[in-house]
């Protein structure tokens, strides 16, 4: 039975993707990596985070400090930042139902927190932000241990397939949703637990495991 329900932030519960492209955009000759154009989106979307490194041509040593200035830039245009339509109801309806929730985030803790702000959502039971690219799996494994909590207890969703890598390595269950990064297409072949394509889905999806 289902406990507690993690989210992503980025392309999960607040719609990013347009920002932070631009902004990768903008930072490509200081960190030494190609520029994509929007018509590259429809193939980007289906590269998980290594096939995306690799194609972009900068160093994998370069992306701590690349996702650094991405947030420090991202603060700076905060304010253009939504959710998702109907993801507040979602979480609402989740938290009435009596889950615990949670956020883990490569994102800074204070943009999340301003954005769930501007939305009255500071309703979050616990947060783990700035989280490298790939070490999302090993705060679920220290949330986990440091609760006492069974991993049949809690699912993770989020919209990368690195998010469902991270579950499946954590041993919880995977929901990806098909509105953020990643396309439904790439989702699926790392075979999540479920796949939703609307945010009201989240809950009876949920509630069923």
């Amino acid at each position: 039975m289902i406990k507690i329900v993690i989210f992503d932030f980025d392309g999960t519960l607040a719609d990013t993707f347009d920002l932070i492209f631009a902004i990768a955009n903008r930072l490509s000759v200081e960190f030494g990596y190609k520029q994509a154009n929007k018509e590259e989106i429809p193939e980007i979307e289906k590269l998980n985070p290594l096939e995306l490194i690799n194609q972009s041509g900068i160093s994998i040593f370069k992306v701590p400090f690349l996702l650094k200035r991405i947030r420090a830039e991202f603060k700076k245009e905060i304010n253009d930042v939504g959710l998702f339509s109907g993801i507040k109801e979602a979480l609402l309806a989740l938290k009435l139902q009596g889950y615990k929730i949670g956020i883990i985030t490569s994102n800074g803790q204070e943009n999340v927190e301003y954005v769930l702000q501007k939305y009255d959502l500071l309703i979050f039971d616990f947060m783990d932000s700035g989280t490298t690219l790939f070490g999302k799996h090993r705060v679920i494994k220290k949330y986990l241990k440091s609760e006492n909590i069974q991993p049949e207890e809690m699912v993770y969703v989020g919209d990368e397939t690195r998010d469902i890598n991270a579950a499946k390595k954590a041993k919880i269950k995977a929901i990806a949703v098909t509105w953020g990064f990643n396309s439904r297409e790439a989702l699926s072949e790392y075979q999540p637990d479920a796949l939703v394509d609307q945010p009201q889905e989240l809950i009876e999806v949920i509630n069923n495991f």
